[in-house]
């Protein structure tokens, strides 16, 4: 679950990490209120208005800008609240912008140079353990720094057993050219960095920038936090924090029928038990001269009424142009399935695109037959390379 900037911060500073404070606002009115609070409280003179969409990139599509005084607040706040924010992480047709987050400016002048970090948390998949990957290159995109500039990206992996080290974090620091009263902030700012990581059961944490501050504080200015979805039962609170309006329509729609249903630019829907066999559906239909529209598993209870919501879910996306129902009957049998194809069919009406129907497994003769007699416009098929073919035909 991916969550916005104010509310990655929310949870950052609950576990200590200090960050660049702010108030969400819904409208300028509400954002003018939210500068004259944060004057009041903080001292800050100028506001940095911040469109709060879950993407990257947001400043280079105009999203995020300074105010110098209330009334640059007014005017900035109104035109990013509506629009349709595109950025190098959003479709052509961009985001739309519900909210601004209203926050202090911290690059106010003072002993020494602001500078700039980069700092994620995250999980090493291929050695099992949790991360930090940092570099002295902040407030650019760290996949141009890793291709251009390698050796400015450092790593530091935590052993699970004992949790990250005090000279793990000291290392941090003096790997970011730090000395004197930043490089102790520093310390402190990634151990709380990742203790809030770790008990939030996130899957990601990036902080971009990460900034010194020219009294030498160190902040987290950015924060992309993304939730482990299977830890939310632990955190009944974070659950309140999903913005729908952030999601695919299509996915959210499919998530309340309890379908594990990905939306994809393709012209071949699947529909599949199995999220291995969904995998190797997808590179079926790449080999067969297609493309995947989606990657839709229906689970072990493929019976007619999910399988008819799993066709009207994948009939959404006007570009499919086939549908492909690849079926291991090893917990369903196969015959309950293709009664429920029938059914579902039958009670959708005409569907105007092709359908084949792959069932492998138990009672598969018999689920063959019974679309075979059917008398419906169905394909079926019973070994991955038939279905390959019959796809193949049908799109040509």
């Amino acid at each position: 679950m991916n969550l916005h900037e104010y509310q990655g911060k929310e949870i950052l500073s609950s576990f200590g990490v200090r960050i660049q404070r702010g108030i969400v606002a819904q409208n300028a009115n509400e954002a003018v209120a939210a500068a004259k609070q944060l004057t009041n409280e903080t001292g800050t003179s100028w506001h940095v208005i911040k469109a709060q969409v879950h993407a990257g990139g947001r400043g280079k599509g105009g999203g995020v800008k300074l105010a110098k005084n209330l009334q640059e607040v007014e005017d900035i706040a109104g035109k990013i609240i509506g629009m349709d924010l595109v950025t190098p992480q959003t479709s052509a047709a961009g985001k739309r912008v519900h909210q601004v987050l209203v926050a202090e400016d911290v690059y106010y002048p003072g002993e020494s140079e602001t500078n700039e970090f980069y700092m994620s948390v995250l999980l090493n998949r291929g050695t099992g353990r949790n991360m930090i990957m940092y570099s002295t290159e902040g407030g650019m995109d760290i996949e141009t720094v890793a291709e251009e500039t390698p050796d400015l990206i450092f790593t530091e992996e935590i052993d699970p057993t004992v949790g990250l080290l005090p000279f793990q974090a000291r290392r941090v620091a003096f790997n970011l050219g730090l000395s004197g009263l930043a490089f102790k902030e520093m310390t402190k700012f990634v151990t709380a960095l990742y203790t809030a990581y770790v008990k939030s059961d996130s899957s990601l944490f990036e902080i971009n920038p990460v900034l010194k501050t020219s009294d030498n504080k160190i902040m987290a200015v950015d924060a992309k936090v993304t939730i482990d979805d299977n830890a939310l039962y632990r955190h009944k609170s974070y659950i309140d924090l999903r913005d729908v309006r952030e999601e695919s329509a299509i996915e959210v729609e499919a998530g309340e029928l309890g379908l594990n249903y990905v939306d994809l630019d393709g012209n071949v829907g699947c529909m599949v038990n199995g999220a291995g066999l969904a995998m190797a559906t997808m590179d079926l239909i790449k080999q067969a001269g297609g493309e995947p529209a989606n990657f839709l598993d229906v689970g072990g209870t493929a019976d007619a009424a999910r399988v008819e919501a799993a066709f009207k879910i994948i009939l959404k996306d006007p570009a499919v142009k086939a549908i492909l129902i690849n079926i291991f009957g090893g917990i369903v049998r196969c015959d309950r399935v293709a009664q429920g194809v029938i059914d579902a069919y039958k009670n959708m009406g005409t569907i105007n695109v092709p359908i084949i129907v792959r069932l492998q497994g138990t009672n598969a003769d018999i689920a063959k037959e019974l679309i075979d007699n059917s008398g419906l416009d169905v394909m079926s098929a019973t070994e991955f390379q038939e279905a390959a073919d019959k796809v193949q035909k049908v799109l040509s």
